[in-house]
């Protein structure tokens, strides 16, 4: 349970962090930066709960959702 306990407070404080540091940034960068750190959390979590590496699943979730984030950035980017 505690697990669960850092991993909400860590996600909470990271996406209070990315809302404000976001508000000058394209939507393409807003996307990678979001979906890195999404990525990183839910890669962190998924290690943990496997019982693997967590910062193995951190680093391979980051990178993961940095691209997936971008290609939807530059997408609604490129709507407006």
């Amino acid at each position: 349970m505690k697990i669960m306990n850092k991993l909400k407070y860590s996600l909470l404080v990271l996406a209070l962090a990315g809302s404000v540091a976001c508000t000058n940034m394209t939507r393409e960068q807003q996307g990678t930066v979001t979906g890195t750190g999404i990525g990183a959390a839910a890669g962190a979590g998924i290690a943990a709960i496997s019982g693997g590496n967590g910062w193995t699943g951190a680093a391979i979730g980051a990178v993961a959702g940095g691209v997936v984030g971008n290609i939807k950035g530059r997408e609604a980017e490129q709507q407006y």
